[in-house]
């Protein structure tokens, strides 16, 4: 009976030791030290997840493929293979087909610097709340080649895509003193300053975001939501056999001193 109360236990502990390694990765600052965004998660929601593809499909498949999600896959948050071929695809490709782009690696490199990534499962490599505030975090930079530059990927290749939306941005910086050595100083983020303004309102532009980055989170493992239910079941089912297994026990020596 102790060694079933040990193994329950420590499946529960492990559980919830990933869970949290889960969020606190997700919650800590970006490799250049941008605090990062909590990301809303509107994967169980399927408007959210349409619109998602939606600007998925317009903006980022032009250049990032997504090779392990096929066109039809889109039918779990409740497309039809009509609406997928009459709305999200823009070239030749059949609904059965891969997202794949016409730009090979080798273009990719040579006009970004860098391959551009799949992003089949870009939401895991990065976490939700990096690409929810790398989408917001864009700014005007004439000293880039591509004119833009970011905060949470500094020096970046890719342009703003999604610049119309937005609009354009200037970031503004401060010169101060180091806090771990006085004798340095150090440029700090102050603000965004806006120059034009975009299609969207501010608020309706991160809205959009939330909803790219959680198509993004579901394409990244369009089974999550059915292996969180059935994780729960698995838990339900280890504590009821537990209760179970502890009155079998205590029925079968009670007689026995």
């Amino acid at each position: 009976m102790k060694r079933i109360l040990q193994t329950v236990m420590g499946a529960c502990q492990a559980i919830a030791f990933v869970a949290a390694l889960s969020v606190g990765l997700s919650a800590n600052a970006s490799e250049a030290g941008f605090p990062l965004d909590k990301a809303p998660d509107r994967v169980n929601n399927n408007a959210s997840l349409q619109n998602g593809a939606k600007i998925f499909t317009n903006y980022c498949l032009n250049c990032h493929a997504a090779g392990s999600m096929r066109y039809n896959r889109l039918r779990d948050i409740g497309l039809t293979d009509q609406q997928i071929k009459d709305n999200l695809i823009l070239t030749d490709a059949k609904v059965g087909d891969l997202m794949t782009v016409a730009m090979s690696a080798k273009d990719g490199k040579a006009f970004f610097g860098k391959t551009p990534p799949d992003l089949s499962v870009e939401a895991r490599a990065r976490g939700t709340d990096w690409l929810y505030t790398y989408f917001r975090t864009y700014y005007k930079d004439d000293t880039t080649q591509t004119g833009w530059n970011n905060l949470v990927y500094p020096n970046v290749g890719m342009p703003h895509v999604l610049w119309q939306l937005q609009g354009e941005r200037a970031a503004k910086f401060e010169e101060r003193k180091d806090p771990h050595d006085a004798t340095r100083m150090q440029k700090v983020f102050v603000g965004f300053e806006q120059i034009t303004p975009g299609t969207m309102k501010p608020q309706e532009y991160d809205d959009n975001i939330a909803d790219l980055v959680s198509f993004l989170s579901w394409m990244a493992e369009p089974v999550q939501l059915e292996r969180k239910r059935i994780g729960v079941v698995v838990l339900l089912f280890l504590v009821i056999f537990t209760l179970v297994a502890w009155r079998l026990n205590k029925a079968y020596w009670k007689d026995i001193h």
